[in-house]
């Protein structure tokens, strides 16, 4: 798939209705293009949503499909305003985290998704970590709920690093490219 194949279709109504905008790569501000996001079509590819211009603010991971309104992605309002396609990775992952910032205290490897990280890693905070391979998601909330964190491959001293303002992270699952 190439990058003119994949598009997502923003829509200011619920239910896919209002003033539309279809876009096919990452866009630092859609400001111009729609007043408010109250559904969205995802067409193609895997996308991250942010609340704020230049990729700020609240993070909303989307797979193709159909969202007739922001609570169907978790959104918290109806304030999309720029996008990011993420890229088409298959494999491998893998995944450190670390109790304390730095790396530092009790360090856990994840090659796969999890969905409660405390029953996992046996605490509630992940201050640091590493992605070795692959994108992830962080989400605030156990079986992928909540906030939202897209990571990248490379190093997070501490959870700031990842946009957050706490170290609680429920959950959190690679983002796989799927056909």
């Amino acid at each position: 798939m190439n990058q003119s194949d994949t598009m997502i279709i923003f829509y200011e109504d619920k239910n896919f209705q209002g003033r539309s905008f279809e876009c096919n790569s990452d866009s630092s501000d859609l400001s111009s293009y729609f007043n408010r996001c109250n559904s969205i079509r995802v067409e193609n590819g895997n996308w991250i949503l942010y609340e704020h211009p230049n990729f700020r603010g609240h993070q909303y991971f989307l797979r193709k499909g159909e969202y007739p309104d922001f609570q169907q992605w978790m959104g918290y309002n109806d304030s999309i305003r720029s996008c990011r396609l993420t890229p088409q990775h298959r494999g491998p992952f893998r995944l450190r985290v670390y109790e304390r910032e730095d790396y530092k205290g009790q360090m856990m490897e994840f090659t796969e998704d999890c969905p409660h990280v405390h029953e996992q890693f046996r605490y509630n905070d992940i201050q640091s970590c590493h992605v070795h391979d692959g994108y992830w998601i962080f989400y605030e909330e156990p079986n992928y709920r909540g906030r939202q964190y897209y990571l990248r491959p490379g190093e997070y001293r501490k959870y700031s690093d990842w946009g957050a303002s706490n170290p609680r992270i429920g959950s959190f699952r690679r983002v796989q490219y799927l056909y």
